[in-house]
């Protein structure tokens, strides 16, 4: 049997077309720098959890994602006031939501300063899941501090901070 030169051609043609659209599938699978992941949005931002650096060296911020967008978490830094200077505080989050990749958080007052976070989860600059900044928190913190006469001071700043790599990361605890 003979086959005609236009089926050849028809099925190189759909051939080609059918790789092109995998390839365009498969781009579309990998976000870059800056853009959230379609497989964290699947699974509602579980893969954000985890640690991130915070405003000085040796400080970070841990957030765990929960069902719903719920955010529990805490951050680990180092006192700044007469009576904690150098000493290292936890902060736990008072409340905390993901929204798509919209990030909030306030944690508890220790020592009368506690901080608010408003910003979003973004893709960095790292390559695969488990490098450092694969995933980064980029936007405005506070920190507040209040006086004996519960007067607040605010102070707003930009920030990002970048996911610690994966080994560098504790394993989170399985909840019962």
């Amino acid at each position: 049997m003979k086959k005609s030169p236009a089926i050849f051609v028809a099925l190189v043609f759909a051939a080609f077309a059918f790789g092109s659209a995998a390839a365009q599938d498969a781009k579309a699978a990998v976000p870059k720098a800056g853009e959230p992941s379609p497989a964290a949005h699947e699974a509602g931002g579980r893969e954000y959890s985890g640690m991130y650096s915070f405003l000085k060296d040796g400080e970070f911020v841990q957030i765990t994602v929960e069902d719903e967008g719920r955010v529990t978490g805490f951050v680990s830094r180092y006192g700044e006031g007469e009576s904690d200077k150098g000493a290292f505080l936890d902060q736990y989050f008072r409340s905390g939501k993901l929204d798509g990749s919209k990030l909030i958080f306030t944690t508890e007052t220790v020592h009368a300063v506690w901080f608010d976070f408003k910003g979003t989860v973004e893709r960095g600059e790292g390559k695969k899941p488990g490098d450092e900044a694969y995933y980064i928190l980029k936007g405005t913190l506070t920190d507040n501090t209040g006086d004996a006469q519960k007067k607040v001071m605010s102070h707003s700043r930009e920030v990002v901070f970048k996911m610690f790599p994966a080994e560098a990361s504790p394993t989170p605890a399985v909840r019962n």
